[in-house]
């Protein structure tokens, strides 16, 4: 065999996993993504999805994808530097850039290529990104795409983050990355503190609020506008697949920087342009959102009967969850085994959660994590904290 693919036969874990019956990944959807889904031929209540205002299965949200269909076609053809520009793709982005307080905004095809996109296009090669330890993986692939050089800094440690910021030389570019809401732990980034040092050392700051979008700030407008620090970040970057219901993703900043990204970052230039469905869905979910400033404190609402919930059966939340304010409420389990053993049984009892097992996390601290949404029924969340229960035997 060939040497490059010896790697392949030596991982034995999904293999083993699935002949001991507790593969817990890949399961099949037949429905529309919702609270309650059918997965497998079984009704399952879902813990393990990022929809969290509900706006996938929204009427007029579906409404717009299928306008947009009959309107423009399936798809753009090409990249929007050449071939794919849409009256669609520059309203959305007005509309994107307006809402979080920003001059303009660039969408890319997902919110993993806008990290990707927007980072390595402006941390050059004598410039420093630095980065909190639990930042999505897209932020270190930028990292190992862009030619500057990467710090990493405990996370949410402020003294960590300023020996890093104090580390830079002078002159060079600075540009600190962050989590507005970590995706596994469900806490929030210290940004207040993040700001303040930005300032002290002259760093750029860019907020990856994938998970604060239109779940906390000012009707849902992101961690910058729940501590009240909109003016004080450079960069607001969202994504598309979790509260818009949709596909893609977008950094929001100063005109001129904007700009420079769409001349200027390979994986907006080269790649496709969003299509003519998603593009409508996110701008029909961001208006129905803006209409419905109430939808972030009914997650809100969910989240915390669910935290009550959890709480009247003992089941447990790793501490940064357990006097949250997200709707993502992660369960310790342990190892990778008891994981894999607990999320089938919950399964098997119709709620559907997300494991998480090395090397997603450290070794020895896996978790289940489940994330609400603002459909969730009072009724389905304590139908699914007795399935929890049951399964962790609490």
């Amino acid at each position: 065999m060939n040497h490059l693919f010896e790697k392949v036969l030596a991982d034995r874990r999904a293999g083993e996993a699935r002949e001991a019956g507790i593969y817990p990944y890949f399961h099949r959807l037949e429905s529309r993504q919702d609270a309650v889904v059918v997965m497998e031929g079984k009704r399952r209540i879902m813990l393990g999805s990022n929809n969290y205002l509900g706006l996938t299965s929204c009427p007029e949200v579906m409404e717009a994808a299928i306008k947009a269909i009959e309107k423009y076609g399936t798809g753009c053809s090409g990249s929007r530097f050449l071939n794919g520009n849409l009256d669609l793709h520059l309203e959305l982005e007005r509309e994107l850039a307006g809402f979080i307080g920003k001059e303009d905004a660039i969408i890319f095809g997902t919110g993993f290529q806008t990290n990707l996109g927007a980072i390595s296009a402006l941390v050059g090669r004598h410039d420093y990104l630095i980065c909190d330890t639990e930042d999505h993986v897209s932020v270190y692939c930028a990292a190992q795409m862009s030619f500057g050089k990467m710090l990493r800094y405990r996370h949410n440690d402020m003294e960590s983050l300023e020996r890093r910021l104090a580390s830079v030389p002078d002159g060079a570019g600075r540009l600190v990355v962050v989590d507005g809401v970590f995706s596994v732990g469900g806490d929030l980034a210290d940004l207040p503190s993040i700001c303040r040092l930005a300032k002290k050392y002259g760093a750029a700051v860019m907020v990856d609020d994938a998970h604060g979008l239109g779940v906390i700030g000012k009707g849902g407008r992101g961690t910058a506008s729940h501590f009240g620090l909109d003016a004080d970040v450079d960069l607001g970057m969202g994504t598309f697949s979790k509260s818009l219901a949709s596909l893609g993703g977008f950094v929001a900043g100063r005109r001129d920087v904007i700009d420079y990204l769409r001349h200027s970052s390979f994986p907006f230039v080269f790649s496709a342009a969003v299509t003519p469905a998603s593009a409508a869905t996110a701008l029909a979910a961001l208006r129905h959102l803006k209409a419905h400033p109430e939808l972030p404190e009914r997650l809100r609402g969910v989240s915390d009967f669910a935290r009550k919930a959890f709480a009247e059966r003992g089941i447990p939340l790793v501490d940064s969850a357990k006097d949250g304010i997200t709707p993502i409420l992660p369960i310790p389990t342990g190892g990778t085994m008891e994981t894999c053993i607990a999320a089938k049984k919950m399964f098997d009892g119709g709620v559907f959660v997300n494991p998480f097992i090395p090397p997603g996390v450290p070794e020895g601290h896996s978790l289940i994590r489940t994330s609400f949404m603002a459909t969730h029924t009072n009724a389905l969340v304590e139908e699914a904290a007795d399935v929890i229960a049951e399964a962790l035997k609490c």
